[in-house]
């Protein structure tokens, strides 16, 4: 009756802070920017948690990138509360497109503990966009994709996953649709997902876990494992640039557009100052022409 479930998550440029650092080339300078956990795969560390709680599931992270990466796992364990936490880190694997990165993905599931009943990835990456590592991967895993998944339940005794996700139907977008399936299945988290606990056994569930997730994030090294190219025994030829059937001709930056409004602050308490914005408002509407 036990679960096992598995995530995939990626180490993203922390755009928020606005630092990002390019090479000669064009390319990201990873090393001299701010990196974080990517915020599609906090949701996705988030969507494990949830079958924590209810399911009391052995959670195990993995990702694929360079030493700084245990950053994002740490981060990622303190949200879902893993019990093991993989680094997938060689030079070889460097240059991959999300082929490439699916198929070490996919052995590095292999080294996980147990044999894998869910695997979760998010929605898509921040830096690529392209949504694909995570179909991909479940692609070379043999396992049933469901993508854009909103919300799910899980039957531990018929070992099946009911789950809502978001579909296109006839040009009308976000239709849900409920769709069963047998286990293992692999899941791509839509942003919209959220937790919810109803009752006072998921509640203190949700804070005993939550409380212990903190604990091991402190000391994540203990979790933590770092696997190369041979520890993991993937095929050389199917990963980083040989395995990457993606040719990258050029990578530009987007050109920073110049302002053209202005932020001024108002003292709600000044009653002048409120006269001027309902002013202007008045004169906004005033400009308008409805028809």
């Amino acid at each position: 009756m036990s679960l096992n479930v598995g995530v995939i998550i990626k180490l993203e440029p922390d755009f928020s802070e606005g630092n990002v650092s390019y090479n000669p080339d064009g390319t990201l300078n990873r090393a001299e920017t701010k990196n974080t956990l990517g915020p599609h795969s906090a949701i996705a560390a988030e969507a494990a948690f949830y079958s924590r709680v209810m399911y009391d599931a052995k959670i195990s992270i993995g990702t694929m990138g360079p030493p700084i990466a245990d950053l994002a796992l740490k981060q990622a364990q303190e949200i879902s509360d893993a019990e093991e936490l993989h680094l997938y880190s060689d030079k070889i694997f460097a240059g991959a497109d999300t082929l490439g990165t699916a198929e070490v993905l996919r052995v590095g599931i292999g080294k996980m503990q147990g044999k894998m009943d869910i695997v979760f990835s998010g929605h898509r990456a921040s830096d690529g966009e392209t949504g694909q590592t995570g179909p991909q991967t479940a692609w070379k895993l043999g396992f049933t994709f469901l993508g854009n998944v909103t919300s799910y339940s899980v039957d531990l005794e018929n070992r099946t996953i009911r789950a809502k996700r978001l579909v296109s139907l006839q040009g009308a977008p976000d239709i849900i649709e409920e769709v069963e399936a047998p286990l293992p299945v692999f899941i791509s988290i839509d942003p919209t997902f959220k937790s919810s606990y109803n009752t006072v056994s998921q509640r203190l569930s949700f804070q005993k876990y939550q409380k212990e997730a903190k604990e091991r994030a402190e000391n994540f090294k203990e979790y933590f494992k770092i696997f190369n190219a041979d520890e993991l025994g993937v095929a050389k030829s199917l990963v980083g640039l040989p395995g990457s059937p993606t040719i990258v001709y050029k990578v530009e930056r987007v050109p920073k557009s110049t302002a053209t409004r202005k932020a001024e602050v108002v003292d709600g308490s000044d009653p002048e100052q409120l006269r001027m914005v309902v002013g202007k408002m008045k004169e906004a509407l005033e400009a308008m022409v409805i028809k």
